[in-house]
């Protein structure tokens, strides 16, 4: 069976799960909107679900496993050719517009409904069925007690069928319609409790950051397209193939490769557009391990990497993307040392991370990037999983402070996070370890790279082991300190919840240890650094006393009451929704709503009264004229006609004798002159 021909189906599987949804759902799930409980999904409901609910249990997971198995052949068979790039092309979406091209001649711009498999989409899209797989079976046990089953399983097929949309597509800006497509989903995912305010307000704060950064990823594929005059992938990078790098200045490349980032830096959380992610934990628990986590918002990482023959060409702005992942990585983690909210830990944590993969792109070593995405993706999705269940054993219950104790009473949650926390940590053997080891190492040695931004990478790395150790202490360790009431229901998640957990601990085990083969795989534009291994050795055992740093430093401090103004700063993000509320919103949308009230008033106001006036007086001069002049004129001439006409009117009587005389007396007068003559 030809895998290869079929890759246009991995999309469609999840599309079908989402338009059964749409069609059917609500009969599979009769009591939906409502029966939501007060605080969130883990709660538990004296009513059971429908029968019917199996059936949406089976049916929306069953097609992301199916795309799994597709891509899973279409892999194993794009590794055996020789040309391992395979484009599938069904039609021509967008069909030519005459466009101006930069060096005069018109184009065409053309779009292709077409699917290219290469060793880049073919990684992401083994991690967004493989692991949304697991996160859709996990959902089936943590959605079990809420309203809107039906609805949540159709935004989730809908979210996977984009992002394959997004990761598939052999051009720009088919890549820009999975590009909004998942940026859609994210807003219906996050606003999904959409009885509470703050979760409409997520929704919405997410929907509208990410438009800032996809108006620069528009403004790119424009650029893109004057200057080389396609947006084709493969044809792309054949142009991009003879420029010269852009050493002198900040030219076109360089600021188109800028744009792309813009785009990127919207959808993957880096500063200063990174402010939505962590507001998105309004949504459900899977929903944060789905999106922000594994999949969507590594799209930014993915589309910078997909386009890495530009950004080759543009040192300044890979300078500038290294640095702004620099800056995010460090800003998040020192953030997510402090916050209290098991989520939000996780989403700083995610931010932080998505910086650690931008470090990499910045400093050249695209497969990097994608490498520490795939083992993200694992141990990511297995601690926000995991939190799920923990707050699922919590009655709902986020705040750490109310934890702890739990390491006996939920066994399998406790040592699926262990081991993820281990990973992120960067512990020697797991995942985590082998892709940031690696990315600190590109940072140090490579041509683009920077050693004071390795220096803020390893502190980062410093900061990790902190913080999700603090985390790991204050929810499974110590004494318990939740209500008698709480303490009385915990319980071990469902199976449909452990197993996805176990399966993600297993990965990120095994995830890192295929580096060197998933570097020849990726054959990504690499530059050859200047490093030798016993610095190699050195730096690597740096990173390993770092890891090992934190986790120590978590279990002395994590319950030392710090205070200060450092720490409230931390508390607040450092301000930063504040200075942007300040800026943006009271001050450029409501700031400018007055000034532009003051405006309308005085100037166009007082422009529409002046005009108003004007118009009066000149009406008044029309009425005088058009009353004398004109009205004068045609009863004037009125007159003049009626005494032209006067003879014709008595020959016009209308009677026919008088017609019948005048005839005959004309005839006569005839006869008389031809008499006469």
């Amino acid at each position: 069976m030809n895998f290869l021909e079929l890759i246009w189906l991995i999309p469609l599987f999840p599309l079908g799960g989402a338009a059964l949804m749409l069609l059917i759902g609500k009969r599979l799930d009769p009591q939906a909107p409502y029966g939501h409980d007060s605080s969130h999904g883990g709660g538990h409901h004296h009513h059971h679900p429908p029968a019917t609910r199996a059936l949406i249990g089976l049916l929306c997971p069953g097609m992301v496993l199916a795309s799994f198995i597709l891509s899973l052949g279409a892999v194993i068979q794009l590794a055996s050719q020789h040309e391992r790039v395979h484009q599938v092309i069904q039609f021509t979406w967008i069909a030519g517009l005459p466009f101006h091209l930069s060096n005069g001649t018109i184009g065409r711009f053309a779009a292709d409904w077409g699917f290219l498999l290469d060793p880049i989409s073919s990684v992401m899209i083994l991690v967004v069925t493989g692991i949304g797989f697991l996160i859709h079976v996990y959902s089936v046990g943590y959605m079990a007690h809420d309203g809107g089953f039906y609805r949540f399983f159709g935004y989730l097929n809908l979210f996977v069928f984009f992002m394959l949309v997004l990761v598939l597509a052999n051009n720009y800006a088919l890549l820009f319609v999975g590009w909004e497509g998942v940026g859609l989903c994210s807003y219906l995912l996050i606003g999904f409790y959409f009885h509470k305010k703050s979760a409409g307000d997520a929704g919405k704060k997410a929907f509208l950051v990410n438009r800032i950064g996809d108006a620069g990823f528009i403004l790119a594929m424009l650029l893109l397209m004057s200057t080389v005059g396609t947006l084709r992938f493969v044809d792309v990078n054949a142009a991009l193939k003879g420029m010269p790098v852009e050493t002198a200045g900040f030219g076109v490349l360089s600021m188109t490769a800028l744009l792309l980032f813009v785009g990127a830096t919207g959808k993957s959380a880096q500063f200063p557009l990174y402010v939505w992610l962590p507001d998105a934990m309004e949504g459900p628990t899977p929903v944060s391990a789905l999106i922000h986590a594994a999949t969507m918002v590594t799209a930014g990482v993915y589309m910078v990497a997909r386009s890495s023959a530009l950004f080759v060409l543009t040192p300044s702005t890979s300078a500038i993307v290294m640095t702004i992942g620099a800056f995010t990585a460090i800003l998040a983690a020192t953030i997510a040392l402090t916050q209290n909210d098991i989520k939000r830990v996780l989403a700083y944590s995610t931010v932080s991370q998505l910086g650690f993969m931008f470090m990499a792109a910045g400093a050249g070593a695209y497969w990097v990037a994608v490498f520490h995405l795939y083992t993200h993706a694992f141990f990511k999705a297995l601690l926000f999983l995991g939190s799920g269940s923990v707050i699922h054993a919590m009655s709902g219950e986020q705040d750490m402070r109310h934890m702890g104790g739990l390491k006996n009473k939920i066994p399998i949650t406790h040592w699926t996070m262990f081991i993820g926390s281990l990973a992120i940590a960067g512990v020697p053997g797991l995942a985590g370890f082998f892709s940031k080891d690696e990315i600190l190492w590109e940072v140090w040695q490579a041509p683009l790279g920077s050693h004071a931004v390795y220096v803020v990478g390893i502190t980062t790395a410093l900061m990790t082991a902190f913080y999700m150790w603090r985390l790991m202490y204050l929810t499974f360790y110590g004494e318990p300190r939740m209500s008698e009431e709480v303490a009385h229901h915990v319980h071990e998640s469902p199976k449909t919840m452990t197993v996805p957990l176990i399966m993600l601990a297993l990965g990120s085990i095994a995830a890192g240890w295929i580096h060197k083969p998933f570097e020849h795989w990726l054959e990504l534009p690499m530059a050859e650094g200047h490093g030798d291994h016993t610095t190699e050795y050195l730096l690597m055992g740096l990173s390993i006393a770092i890891a090992f740093g934190g986790i120590f430093l978590a279990s002395r401090f994590y319950k030392a009451k710090v205070g200060g103004p450092l720490y409230t700063t931390l508390l607040n993000k450092w301000y930063v929704d504040e200075i942007y509320d300040f800026l943006f919103v009271r001050g450029l949308v409501l700031g400018g709503g007055k000034l532009l009230f003051g405006i309308d008033r005085r100037v166009v106001d007082g422009g529409v009264n002046g005009a108003g006036w004007l118009t009066r007086f000149t009406s008044t001069i029309s009425m005088w004229w058009d009353t004398w002049i004109i009205d004068g004129l045609v009863r004037l001439s009125a007159f003049a006609v009626k005494v032209a006409s006067f003879p014709v009117r008595v020959v016009q009587s209308g009677y026919v004798q008088s017609y019948a005389l005048i005839f005959t007396g004309g005839v006569a007068l005839a006869f008389l002159y031809y008499l006469t003559q």
